[in-house]
């Protein structure tokens, strides 16, 4: 049997700001394929204690489904530490760019930023996932034989990568 742990990301979450809809959604998902989550963990915008979450979770479960910390904020630290977690670097994935580019100029008819442009920056060890409901692309990881699936935070876009 494949044992999965989810992990939310955000200080919103754990002070109460923000229901933590999305590993509930997940789970019931899962549930429904006939898949047993693990375990859910929620950590705040702390390097340290995502980095000790990815390395407990990985400790035990064979996939680690992870939800937010990938926007464009000074706070979203999720994917620079992804990067170094997994030892890559981050570059810019053209796919993901053209995704921001047209929902800023096609969808919300707003000027793009140089704070937009860095949504479809990606660390280069990893599988990106297209994210057509928003800015920043989920990313898939492997390592020693786990699996590591890296999503947005807002519930309709990670709800739409999970389907």
């Amino acid at each position: 049997m494949i044992n999965i742990s989810i992990i939310t990301i955000g200080d919103e979450l754990l002070i109460g700001q923000v229901v933590d809809t999305n590993s509930a959604w997940m789970a019931q998902e899962l549930n429904k394929a006939g898949i047993r989550v693990k375990k859910r963990v929620a950590v705040g915008d702390v390097w340290d204690e995502i980095w000790k979450a990815l390395d407990e979770e990985s400790a035990n479960a064979d996939v680690i489904l992870i939800t937010g910390g990938l926007g464009p904020t000074a706070d979203d630290i999720t994917k620079t530490l992804l990067c170094k977690y997994f030892g890559g670097k981050l570059i810019t994935d053209e796919a993901a760019l053209e995704n921001v580019r047209y929902l800023f100029e096609s969808v919300f008819k707003r000027p793009l930023t140089g704070r937009n442009i860095k949504q479809a920056e990606v660390p280069d060890v990893c599988t990106v996932l297209q994210n057509k409901r928003g800015t920043a692309p989920g990313m898939l990881f492997r390592k020693n034989g786990k699996i590591f699936v890296s999503m947005p935070g807002v519930p309709h876009e990670m709800q739409g990568m999970m389907s």
